[in-house]
């Protein structure tokens, strides 16, 4: 038989690998035991991460512990066996060759995984960070951006990934990386629009400047927010019409949420005629506290003078109300003053209106 004809006899390899076995067996099973008890260690987190995971779930809860769950339940058989293999690769010190091909195997096994555990990482905390303070995890908005951020999170990490195995299997990866980079670049300039509205809606999903059903101000618009989408953030407005603001331009401007706070503080200002007894004038306190006292919730801070107007004394009544419901406001207010004309026309106590006085004199005198 030649020595070509040996080299394609299939026994010569299995004997060779039999011989080897016999030769490190002491090293194998040392290996293939402490692979067994990692093996069965991660079965058994990825267990646990599930159960937490669901367990959390069943809860309507998005704290760490689903975080944490998330990670260690996307755990995969492909890593858990290529991590095995190595496990006993270094303990019975296999042929360099076949060293190569667990190191490259495990490499790529190991890149995937990790890819896999930075998703799931930052997608459980996105989602813990928006499941704060009540929100609904299956609300359209945040389930779309969530979506997206999937979608994006993913293309990143895989293609960081494919980037560390080319370089481990010696490819010049330097062409590869400057090409991505610039592909970024041009898609990022191409759609800059689209990606600072997304952004600006994930700054309002997770960082909660207001949320679905509470009532905002800004510039001279009030409304009640209805949906916040990926694009555009859409209110109710007092009057009724729809208001429809670009995620980026709302959050330019000044925004005051009414309805994060415990009560609102308004201001009155009236003035009477400067024909008003003295005696009088100094009973508008009590005047104004007669006239809020009647309303719950509602609380005098004070009712003083305030200037000397061209044609009054002017005043200002400052009260508190505990109420955040901007029609309940406004029907307080309008009581106010409503309580005010007939506490004054009682007291005989007239406001005032632009009066303009003309003195005429003889100019032949």
């Amino acid at each position: 038989m030649t020595a070509a004809m040996r080299n394609l006899d299939p026994i010569r390899p299995t004997q060779s690998v039999i011989e080897w076995l016999i030769a490190n067996r002491e090293g194998v099973m040392i290996g293939a035991l402490v692979a067994l008890v990692i093996v069965g260690l991660m079965l058994i987190a990825r267990l646990i991460g599930a159960r937490m995971v669901a367990r959390e779930a069943a809860a309507d809860s998005f704290g760490w512990r689903s975080v944490i769950g998330s990670v260690l339940a996307r755990t995969g058989l492909l890593f858990m066996i290529m991590a095995a293999i190595d496990i006993v690769a270094t303990y019975a010190e296999p042929p360099e060759r076949a060293q190569h091909l667990i190191d490259i195997g495990f490499t790529i096994a190991f890149a995937i995984q990790a890819a896999v555990w930075a998703r799931e990482l930052i997608l459980a905390i996105i989602a813990r960070r928006a499941g704060e303070h009540g929100d609904a995890p299956s609300d359209s908005a945040l389930h779309s951006a969530t979506a997206i951020i999937r979608v994006l999170v993913s293309v990143a990490l895989f293609a960081l990934a494919i980037v560390v195995i080319l370089d481990n299997l010696g490819v010049n990866v330097t062409a590869l990386v400057a090409g991505l980079g610039i592909g970024g670049i041009a898609i990022g300039l191409a759609a800059q629009g689209i990606f600072a509205d997304l952004f600006a809606a994930l700054a309002i999903l997770f960082d909660k400047p207001f949320r679905r059903g509470d009532t905002i101000q800004f510039d001279t618009a009030i409304g009640r927010v209805e949906r916040i989408g990926l694009k555009t953030t859409r209110l109710r407005a007092l009057g009724g019409e729809q208001i429809i603001m670009a995620n980026t331009k709302l959050l330019e401007r000044e925004i005051h949420n009414l309805a994060d706070g415990r009560l609102r503080r308004a201001t009155i200002a009236f003035g009477v005629a400067y024909e008003t007894p003295p005696e009088k004038l100094a009973r508008m306190e009590e005047f104004a506290e007669a006239a809020i006292g009647g309303l719950k919730g509602c609380r005098l801070l004070r009712c003083s003078l305030t200037a000397f107007g061209t044609s009054s004394l002017d005043h200002q009544l400052v009260y508190e109300n505990k109420s955040v419901d901007p029609e309940r406001l406004a029907r307080d207010r309008a009581a106010i003053m409503l309580a005010l004309i007939e506490r004054f026309a009682a007291e005989e106590i007239r406001f005032s209106y632009p009066v303009q006085i003309a003195y005429v004199g003889n100019a032949a005198r």
